[in-house]
């Protein structure tokens, strides 16, 4: 008998979600990911309440897949050993899921000798364009599957808010980042402050779509459902606030020149992430440090904005002098961040700051900063490169 022959499954109407024992289902620890027919994992209609998969992991061994689907909460248990193998169970039936039960590997914040990275950032649940985007670039192929052999590709903070497909955008990096490793490639999604905010339930920014939706039928919390025992929330808690590939700095903010005065090395950085990123309300108020890595402030990586300006009593913009003393103390020649928009993909500072968060809504797509070769490009929506040399 099949896996999912032998899984539960139950669709309820809006409200308490109760399921019947699970049967057994042992799955076989491969962590192989087959390729998938050309669809686009679970594109649900403008005006669809539709979403998942979510993961619930009940014990190491258990799980509960469930879904908000034509009005309905489906959910199927399954008991795992060693790898959770299913195919959706919504409009996304055509693709296959590879979860390992022991969870996420923390993958390493440093990369030499990488040969080509490929950079977007502020996605907020913008699928469709961030699919295009991809296949402009040839990073992915027609059937959403990897196409970039050995190539970095670098998803610089908030995929999540404003939007209504946040959940295929994760689900869309989770399994390139499977493919891209078989590859010896790299997929590297980095926190940015939405991905924080949605972690410490500041669920402002929240489409409609998920609060009238699988919040309400199911009665879970926007932000439990990226919980430390959920799957997405497990791998989101894997995730680094700043990378370095090669001589370039990856952050979403932006490394304020106090980090680098205090000494504050990539590795603390990233550890003091993940170490208090499900701090509680009363800490992010009275715990200094805790505080200050988080909010708008002149150490906190995800709200800076001062590279491109100054904000009013918070923080001067960053001088000349203190960007090359940040430089210098990284060792890398220039930092890509996200976070605040501009006009197209810009160079700042002389090429030593590359601004990469783009308006989708006035450019019609979203635009991608290649690194291949020792240059640096402004890809275009339809895949033109231009140089950067000389901008900036």
């Amino acid at each position: 008998m099949s896996v999912l022959a032998r899984a539960t499954i139950v669709a309820v109407a809006a409200g308490t979600l109760c399921l019947p024992a699970v049967a057994s289902a042992d799955l076989a620890n491969t962590g192989v990911v087959e390729r998938a027919p050309a669809v686009r994992a679970l594109s649900p209609a403008a005006d669809s309440l539709d979403d998942g998969p979510h993961i619930y992991w009940k014990t190491s061994s258990d799980a509960v897949v469930f879904y908000q689907c034509d009005g309905s909460v489906v959910a199927k248990q399954y008991r795992v050993k060693g790898t959770l193998r299913f195919n959706g169970l919504c409009a996304d039936s055509a693709t296959e899921y590879v979860i390992r039960a022991k969870g996420p590997k923390v993958e390493p914040y440093t990369y030499k000798r990488v040969s080509k990275m490929f950079a977007v950032s502020d996605i907020h649940g913008e699928y469709d364009a961030l699919v295009d985007m991809l296949q402009a670039a040839e990073i992915i192929d027609q059937g959403l599957n990897w196409n970039w052999g050995d190539g970095h590709l670098v998803i610089v903070g908030d995929i999540f808010d404003r939007g209504d497909k946040v959940t295929e955008c994760l689900w869309l990096l989770y399994r390139l980042e499977q493919q891209a490793r078989e590859a010896k490639g790299r997929v590297h999604v980095m926190l940015g402050n939405h991905e924080i905010m949605v972690l410490q339930n500041d669920v402002r920014y929240v489409n409609e779509k998920y609060t009238a939706g699988i919040v309400r039928s199911t009665r879970i919390s926007y932000s439990d459902l990226y919980g430390p025992d959920m799957e997405l929330g497990r791998w989101l808690r894997s995730k680094h606030t700043a990378i370095k590939l090669n001589d370039i700095l990856f952050i979403h903010g932006g490394l304020p020149p106090r980090l680098a005065e205090r000494g504050v090395s990539l590795k603390e950085l990233n550890e003091l992430t993940r170490e208090t990123i499900d701090s509680r309300s009363y800490a992010l108020v009275f715990d200094e440090e805790v505080r200050n890595h988080y909010k708008e402030t002149d150490e906190g990586p995800f709200w800076f904005r001062g590279y491109h300006y100054a904000k009013e009593d918070r923080y001067p913009q960053v001088t000349s002098e203190q960007l090359d003393a940040i430089l210098d103390s990284y060792d890398v020649s220039a930092i890509v961040v996200g976070h605040t928009g501009v006009d197209r993909i810009e160079s700042l500072y002389d090429g030593r700051v590359i601004g990469i968060d783009v308006p989708l809504e006035d450019l019609g797509s979203f635009q991608g900063l290649l690194w291949e070769d020792g240059q640096l490009f402004r890809v275009l929506g339809d895949g033109t490169r231009e140089s950067l040399a000389g901008e900036g």
